[in-house]
């Protein structure tokens, strides 16, 4: 019974959709945005796997070293 009512103070569909414009504009903005910091931790994460592979080796060449020393 409450609920409706409340739920109703928040929905507003305007008669003019022009007023969806502005909406859908910063919708697009926040999503390009969303998209390519998405795409940039994407590229920074493989990079540091990449390195951390590497570090990884050298730590096993050295210890395979050491071991046969």
């Amino acid at each position: 019974m409450f609920l409706p009512s409340v739920l109703a103070l928040f929905l507003y569909f305007p008669e003019d959709k022009r007023e969806y414009i502005p909406a859908a504009i910063t919708c697009v903005i926040f999503l390009i945005g969303a998209l390519v910091t998405m795409r940039l931790i994407i590229k920074i994460s493989n990079k540091e796997a990449l390195k951390t592979k590497e570090l990884e080796e050298q730590v096993n060449k050295n210890q395979t070293t050491q071991g046969n020393s």
